[in-house]
């Protein structure tokens, strides 16, 4: 089928050689991490267990694997997403660009049914940068925040062309949009869309499929391991510390976080609910003992900006110190991002 976005066809090129260069500079920036701690002679702890998942077939890029009654979750190693064979065509939920064109070739694996739905969990073009892929007469669903977002990017004075650095570009604006919640019913298939308020950005929904009890909530909760730096960039720290609890709140058995290596249950839910009220109990106890007149005497105060640059990563230092103790060995990467978890929740604790 041709696309009303075929248009963009001339940039393809473009596009995958930007695709190619950011999937370098991802390999770059892993061997610089790995030569600076190597240097600082800094042992990174070995994963736990419960940071893999099933290895992704090579020949293919990718991986399907039914859930149950029809619902299938796509992994490339690093990022998720699913699908729903319906009877009347297919429900999919975002396009990240890192698997791209294997989306349809994995849809293909299971069903000859056409895609009629596409649901967009938020705005960002890491998870939703490839839905030109999708048919332009498909249906776009997303809540408002999403939908707003998303119509900016056409605004020739936006910082950059949307997407293209993580190796996607323009995608279709929804078509249905919702405020507060929305239920798709399609052939024998139902999904229910929630907004409970701003935590990893405004716009950002609980994806939840009754039948199936699998609910799918991106860039908040990463099954086996913490969550991306910065607490995966989240905008809204209280909200996204509630969103823990919302979660919960839904009666799901498998859990969709939309990155890494594999499914989530609600254990690994409540394990990440606990790390992350850890660092904010550590956070207040570093914000109560940290004496920040002692760093003062040290740096002097006639560069405010060294003196709060030293005070406030001492802080989240001794926060993420005292974290450290109980969670080192029970999360992937948390030897490497809870500093920087523990300066985001820090700051919020100060100022929100």
């Amino acid at each position: 089928m041709v696309s009303k976005y075929d248009a963009f066809d001339p940039m393809k090129e473009i596009k995958m050689r930007h695709f190619k260069y950011s999937i370098i500079m991802m390999f770059v920036y892993i061997f610089i991490s790995v030569g600076f701690y190597a240097t600082a002679e800094k042992e990174l702890s070995p994963l736990p267990q419960t940071a893999y998942g099933p290895p992704i077939p090579q020949d293919k890029g990718y991986l399907v694997e039914e859930i149950r009654d029809d619902l299938y979750v796509i992994s490339d190693g690093s990022y998720q997403t699913m699908f729903l064979t319906t009877g009347r065509g297919v429900i999919v939920v975002d396009a990240p660009p890192t698997t791209g064109e294997n989306i349809l070739k994995a849809i293909k694996d299971v069903t000859d049914e056409p895609v009629t739905h596409v649901i967009y969990s938020h705005s960002h073009a890491d998870h939703i940068g490839a839905a030109s892929i999708y048919p332009a007469d498909a249906t776009y669903i997303a809540q408002a925040e999403t939908a707003a977002q998303l119509a900016d990017t056409n605004d020739p004075q936006r910082i950059g062309p949307y997407g293209i650095f993580v190796g996607g570009g323009p995608v279709p604006l929804p078509t249905i949009t919702f405020t507060n919640s929305y239920t798709l019913t399609q052939g024998n298939q139902t999904v229910e869309l929630e907004y409970r308020g701003a935590n990893h950005e405004p716009g950002n929904i609980y994806i939840y499929a009754p039948k199936q009890k699998v609910l799918m909530l991106v860039d908040v909760i990463f099954p086996g391991w913490v969550p991306f730096k910065y607490l995966a960039l989240a905008e809204d720290i209280p909200g996204f510390i509630k969103a823990h609890d919302e979660v919960l709140s839904f009666d799901f058995d498998v859990f969709i976080g939309g990155h890494l290596t594999r499914l989530g249950a609600r254990k690994d839910v409540e394990i990440q609910r606990e790390y992350i009220h850890d660092i904010r109990a550590n956070a207040m106890k570093a914000l109560q003992t940290v004496d920040f007149f002692a760093i003062a005497q040290e740096t002097g105060f006639e560069n405010q900006w060294n003196l709060f640059d030293t005070y406030l990563n001492a802080v989240a230092q001794k926060c993420a110190d005292l974290t450290l103790l109980k969670w080192k060995d029970r999360l992937g990467g948390a030897d490497i991002w809870t500093f920087s978890h523990s300066w985001k929740i820090v700051e919020s604790l100060r100022i929100e």
